[in-house]
């Protein structure tokens, strides 16, 4: 009894202040949050803050309190100038996102009442919310969602006095129960809380293109995108999908060569769209991937512009606002079609202008066809690609080229991807007097049969080349195809196997990512598209076409009365649970239960423990030392003071009871 005395002799804790269990959970809330947004902070900002937290907590468990404000001060100011310094700038979604995580876990320095720790965690569900403004997908709404568990138990433990006392699975249990109960009120809420047409503010980003193509093409410009397997576009037909050979994403049309890169040239947006004569045309959905830029690659070939965007002269298409988010075209394409059948004079000149200088071993092969075929356009492009089917090799990760690009692959390294093998072409092509560009956008894709679309990764960015011959106008030519054929008919997938290392190559791997991709078009659709059109036609079942804002006001008034009901009906009917010392006192029974010594309905706390004392004769002392102090808890005070529940807690814990052998 004497530690017992001795817990009663402690002075009283300050209920403003935090206790040890509520700032543990604090720290890990802010942890949390940390963590969440660990992905766009810069590295040295995430350490930076990730030391401070830990010596903080490290700090308080010692019996520290505030931090002095000299040393506050300096660290605030340090976090501001090295955000300017970085971000060159205050504002915006990443430098402002990155100030906030750091003051909130500089908000610790000064966390010793509870109101300070209330402030802190409403903050911190802010910054929760904040971390969507950079994906919005499954994963990461499921992990901003997981920080909400910390948070709560934070708030909990606050207002639990005996949070130090009880154990962590007291603590959890109830925030579990209170999360779950939320989810109905939570999916009520989103689908008839009215929603605004666009949001609310617009989100700033770097401003740098996710998918990486561009509208110049050099060797190894596409090789960072070539290995990216992230998603470009998701492909819905209305009938069958067209064959791989026919997947053609256009997206960027090259025409001008300095002899290092080629670009579109400076006339390609001042001529109407070229003619076009279309035969057979499919129809279908394409849900394009934010990008940040404003170019649409879609199925070659275009027939009209979608709403919102502007056909090039070129029968490219690019949207009138840039692509900041997942953006829905229905279009229509051509897949039997004759292009630009009369070429103009001024397009002809700039098809078949070359850089001086540029590849001369490849000019005089090129003059060399143009003297044998003659005007027979079909044999020229046939010898070339009977030149990249014997002597050349498909790679990844080719040679580095030399000063003369042109003529170092052709005669010497033999050896690349698309961009090598369009580049080349379209230059032999022009140097035998054939007009002709390159092409750059997606091709092939992933077929899946149980959701049925196209999956479109960035990885299968691809370059081709058009000629123009005459009679059939823009014809289009796949030199890869002739070097390896496996990445037209099969993909950039197969083309590519055993050129990537590390096991995220193998065929499973590739095949859970695509199923995987089917949750995520699930997600996608059903709740990143949940816009206020299809909120407005969610009633049509019951009769109501266009539900406006009063439509949903009067279904969200009764749907929450509904909940809030049936909520106070289960707080009024439960069983109540007790106090903290009930809950020792039920972990108790649980242990001598599994000893042999349940407690019987009608039975007293002093008679069941005076039984169990009897009945485990090695535990008597300790049993007989709960008992009373269970009793001098319970029934010498109005509440169980905070020490006496502590040293009736500790001393359950150290309780061993072993069963009862018959």
């Amino acid at each position: 009894m004497t530690g017992f005395r001795r817990s009663l002799r402690r002075p009283p804790v300050d209920p403003t202040t935090i206790g040890r269990r509520a700032f543990d959970l604090l720290c890990i809330t802010m942890g949390f949050l940390l963590l969440v947004h660990a992905t766009h902070l810069p590295s040295w900002l995430t350490g930076a803050l990730a030391t401070v937290l830990a010596l903080r907590w490290r700090h308080r468990r010692r019996g520290g309190k505030k931090v002095p404000t000299l040393i506050k001060l300096p660290m605030l100011a340090l976090l501001l100038a090295a955000i300017v310094l970085h971000y060159g700038t205050l504002f915006g979604r990443d430098p402002g996102s990155a100030f906030a995580v750091g003051l909130l876990v500089l908000k610790l320095l000064e966390s010793e009442r509870v109101r300070d720790a209330r402030v802190g965690v409403a903050f911190a569900c802010f910054g929760l919310m904040s971390a969507l403004l950079f994906g919005q997908g499954l994963v990461a709404s499921g992990i901003v969602s997981l920080g909400l568990f910390p948070a709560l138990a934070t708030l909990r433990a606050l207002e639990n006095p005996d949070a130090d006392i009880a154990g962590w699975s007291i603590q959890w249990k109830p925030v579990l129960l209170s999360l779950l109960a939320s989810i109905p009120l939570s999916i009520f809420a989103f689908l008839f809380i009215p929603r605004l047409g666009s949001p609310l503010w617009g989100a700033p980003d770097s401003g740098q293109a996710a998918t990486g193509l561009s509208d110049r093409l050099a060797p190894g410009r596409m090789l960072d995108l070539m290995t990216d397997d992230t998603p470009a576009m998701h492909i819905t037909f209305d009938g069958p999908p067209p064959p791989n050979a026919q997947r053609y994403f256009r997206a960027y049309v090259m025409q001008w060569f300095d002899g290092n890169e080629w670009t579109p040239g400076s006339h390609a947006t001042r001529r109407p769209p070229a003619q076009a004569e279309y035969g057979r045309r499919i129809a279908y959905h394409a849900a394009v991937e934010p990008s940040h830029d404003r170019v649409l690659p879609l199925l070659d070939m275009p027939t009209l512009a979608p709403p919102d965007t502007v056909l090039g002269p070129d029968r490219t298409v690019r949207s009138n606002r840039r692509i900041d988010d997942v953006v829905n075209v229905s279009a229509l394409a051509a897949l039997d079609y004759r292009l630009e059948p009369t070429l103009d004079d001024s397009v002809r000149h700039d098809n078949l202008a070359l850089p001086v200088g540029a590849g001369p071993r490849a000019r005089a092969l090129a003059s060399s066809w143009s003297q044998r075929f003659g005007s027979n356009s079909t044999a020229i492009v046939q010898a070339a690609l009977a030149m990249f089917h014997d002597g050349f090799s498909y790679t990844l990760a080719p040679e580095p080229l030399g000063g003369d690009r042109i003529d170092d692959f052709l005669f010497q390294t033999k050896q690349g991807y698309c961009e090598h093998f369009a580049s080349s072409f379209t230059f032999l092509m022009r140097a035998a007097g054939i007009p002709a560009r390159v092409v750059t956008g997606y091709q092939g894709g992933y077929w899946n049969d149980r959701a049925h679309y196209l999956l479109v990764r960035r990885s299968d960015a691809h370059a081709w080349s058009e000629v123009w011959l005459d009679g059939r106008g823009w014809v289009r030519i796949d030199p890869t195809a002739a070097v390896r054929p496996e990445r037209v008919q099969l993909g950039a997938a197969a083309a590519a196997i055993g050129q990537r290392d590390g096991w995220l190559d193998t065929p499973w791997i590739r095949e859970m990512r695509d199923r995987w991709d089917v949750v995520n078009q699930w997600w996608n659709r059903g709740v990143i598209g949940f816009d206020s059109l299809r909120q407005q036609g969610m009633l049509q079942p019951f009769g109501v076409d266009h539900a406006d804002v009063t439509d949903l006001a009067v279904v969200l008034a009764i749907g929450c009365s509904l909940l809030v009901t049936i909520a106070l009906g289960w707080a009024i009917f439960q069983r109540r649970e007790g106090d903290a010392l009930d809950a020792w006192m039920r972990r108790l029974e649980r242990k001598l239960a599994r000893a042999g010594v349940a407690r019987r309905t009608s039975e007293g706390p002093k008679h069941f423990l005076t039984r169990a004392a009897r009945a485990l004769p090695a535990q008597r002392n300790a049993l007989e030392r709960l008992c009373e102090l269970y009793l001098r808890s319970r029934y010498a005070h109005d509440e169980p003071p905070p020490e006496s529940i502590r040293a009736f807690g500790h001393a359950v814990r150290e309780l061993k009871a072993r069963r009862v052998v018959k």
